[in-house]
């Protein structure tokens, strides 16, 4: 069986000279097993006509927030946000970007993409200077750390004669990759409680400084979106960063170690799976000021500190693990497999998830990872290769799944 059999899309089509493919997508999808209710644009209906997509999808098309005939509901921007499984706006051209990138919700497609409680798949199509703008590279990269999957458009002969990077990418792409997410989102992870760590900790040193690491947080933001769209009750516990709450995950935030293995240590109890994503600080000062130290206040210019270890959390949970699964993370340099096999077996964790640095797309900050995952069942250690983050994230969780 297809993996979008019986699943329901909503295909948005926005004011593009690629509008027609999307008729051949629609067909696409419906051979594929999946009920397809169409939403356009304003703009998108001077391209193709609307009576097109009713035709083949045998339902209204959606284009006006506020219909005049009673043959929509007024909040039907709501109602499919609600009835559908995944949401594939192609195409999705710069100015509906750009609204969903900042929510802006001025037509009835860029609603029901905020309303949307399922995956979103953008497939963007415009001119090769606009595609490249800075602003359109901010506002894609914003939606994909929301995790948002974009179907990046080919080089190819475009609507302004030119050649360049803009065209629409290819209707088996597109479904290849909606296939692809469909099978990453399954729901096998309902009724099951994920505990997720995320970011880094900050260990003061006086009242305006602190102690910490580069970690942005969004290889664990990614993991709890993932699970929560995979069906998990997630709860996130981050440290300092600045990146949105993924829907669906309830939020703990906190600073130090010590609050960190404190939430920790109170939430494991109710979970079934820790994933330990957060870079927590190996070290904490024994006596961190309660205001700002003085310059003068150094020895002949150098200002010594005291540090003591902080608690290790997952040898702390080792030790009530029980039957429940505990991911761990380590990022190493020099020599990872072995040093991470060592970590794996000494905190009795049943999956660690190990990247170097070093590796080109896997570094502080970046929107992708490479990682390889190891198991404490003696299985071969399985390389990734680089992904995006969100992506990374459903293959640890398919780890996780294999142990339920």
């Amino acid at each position: 069986m297809s993996s979008l059999e019986n699943r329901k899309i909503v295909l948005g089509v926005c004011g593009s000279i690629a509008a027609y493919k999307s008729a051949y997508l629609l067909r696409e999808l419906q051979k594929n097993g999946a009920e397809v209710r169409v939403a356009m644009t304003p703009s998108a209906a001077k391209f193709v006509a609307p009576l097109t997509f009713s035709s083949l999808s045998h339902r209204p098309v959606a284009i006006d927030m506020f219909p005049e005939r009673g043959s929509f509901s007024t909040v039907e921007h709501v109602d499919l946000g609600l009835w559908a499984d995944a949401m594939l706006i192609a195409p999705a051209t710069a100015s509906t970007i750009a609204k969903l990138a900042y929510g802006i919700a001025d037509n009835l497609l860029t609603s029901t993409a905020l309303a949307l409680r399922a995956p979103l798949v953008v497939a963007p199509a415009m001119d090769a200077d606009m595609y490249i703008h800075p602003a359109t590279s901010r506002n894609i990269f914003l939606l994909k750390e929301r995790g948002v999957f974009v179907v990046e458009p080919v080089e190819g002969e475009l609507a302004s004669g030119l050649i360049g990077v803009g065209r629409l990418a290819e209707v088996e792409k597109i479904m290849g990759r909606v296939v692809e997410i469909f099978e990453g989102h399954n729901r096998d992870f309902a009724g099951k409680r994920v505990l997720v760590t995320a970011g880094p900790t900050q260990e003061p040193i006086d009242a305006v400084r602190f102690i910490s690491n580069r970690s942005s947080g969004k290889m664990g933001f990614s993991i709890a979106s993932a699970a929560a769209n995979r069906g998990a009750d997630v709860t996130l516990i981050a440290g300092p960063v600045s990146l949105e709450t993924p829907r669906n995950v309830k939020r703990r935030d906190v600073a130090t170690a010590d609050e960190m293995c404190e939430v920790v240590l109170k939430s494991f109890e109710s979970c079934d799976v820790l994933v330990m994503a957060a870079a927590v600080s190996d070290y904490r000062l024994t006596n961190p000021m309660d205001r700002k130290i003085k310059k003068k206040e150094s020895s002949g210019g150098t200002l010594r500190i005291e540090l003591v270890e902080n608690p290790d959390i997952l040898q702390l949970v080792a030790g009530r693990k029980g039957k429940r699964i505990v991911v761990g993370f380590a990022l190493e340099t020099d020599d990872p497999i072995t040093n991470a096999r060592e970590k794996l077996k000494s905190k009795s964790m049943d999956l660690i998830v190990v990247n170097n640095p070093k590796d080109a797309g896997a570094g502080f900050g970046t929107e992708t990872n490479k990682v390889t995952i190891l198991s404490g069942f003696g299985e071969e250690a399985h390389e990734l290769p680089v992904l995006p983050k969100y992506e990374v994230a459903l293959r640890i969780l398919d780890s996780v799944r294999m142990l339920f």
